[in-house]
């Protein structure tokens, strides 16, 4: 059977489709009004900074660690598995993931925070249920494996220059992570640690992002205010909103900020 248009459908398809570009156009000219409008306050909360504390906005920067300063160089799943093989670890890779999110959610509660000290008891819980191996040679060899330079690697290859012209401006800086305390050992094996001021690491402060107080300790180490500080982190919940609740400024990685030199400019200082 031949199946035949309607007039009026037909008219309504050709509408459609002589409509589609200038759709997408008024779309495309909303977006750029917005990012406008984003970047026109932007600029005036940068000058209002200015009026109160001069060409340099800040006195101090605090980073965060996982996701903004390094990120792991392989996947995670592939690092349990391809380690968990000599061990007999059968599941794939997606399953590892899927199994690793839903141990990651579950309460932990043998304390309120996750990373006490070393860690070693919440990531044997992560690893064995995410993998379904309890051998504890497995374990200590994936333990270890995330305190080395070839698990991870420093997200931004200009940050070096950065945190140097940040000193030299007199700018502190500290990293704050949600961290057990390999955190240490690793930014020393990736030689970055001596960009810094100061390390709040949650397992030593004893308290977790979004929790203010571990923003409020690293302002302490670095002897600022939260007021002239602002963090950078990726993460809204535990950088943004935590770091906004202790009083700092806060920038989000990858929208407000997309570079350590975006950083420096925002703040003042000349890379």
């Amino acid at each position: 059977m031949m199946m035949t248009t309607s007039p009026k459908l037909l008219k309504n398809s050709l509408l459609a489709i002589s409509l589609a570009p200038k759709i997408a156009a008024a779309a495309g000219v909303h977006q750029l009004r917005r990012y406008s409008a984003e970047a026109a306050v932007e600029k005036e909360y940068e000058e209002y900074r200015k009026s109160l504390y001069g060409e340099i906005t800040h006195r101090a920067v605090l980073v965060d660690a996982v996701g903004t300063l390094l990120v792991p160089s392989q996947p995670m799943a592939q690092i349990y598995r391809t380690i968990g093989e000599k061990y007999g670890v059968k599941y794939s890779e997606d399953e590892i993931l899927d199994r690793y999110r839903w141990a990651y959610e579950q309460p932990w509660g043998r304390s309120r925070l996750r990373y006490v000290d070393d860690g070693r008891p919440f990531w044997q819980f992560i690893v064995s249920s995410s993998t379904g191996c309890s051998d504890s040679e497995y374990f200590e060899e994936v333990y270890h494996y995330y305190t080395t330079n070839k698990a991870w690697h420093l997200v931004d290859p200009d940050a070096e220059e950065v945190f140097k012209a940040l000193k030299k401006a007199r700018v502190k800086s500290a990293v704050v992570s949600n961290f057990d305390t390999r955190l240490r050992p690793l930014l020393q094996a990736l030689r970055c640690d001596h960009w810094f001021d100061a390390i709040a690491v949650s397992a030593e402060v004893e308290a977790e992002k979004p929790n203010p107080t571990i923003f409020i300790k690293a302002c302490e180490l670095l002897g600022v205010n939260p007021e002239d500080t602002v963090h950078v982190g990726d993460d809204r919940r535990n950088d943004i909103w935590g770091a906004r609740d202790a009083g700092c400024d806060a920038w989000l990685w990858g929208s407000d900020v997309h570079s350590f030199k975006e950083v420096a400019r925002r703040i003042g200082v000349h890379v």
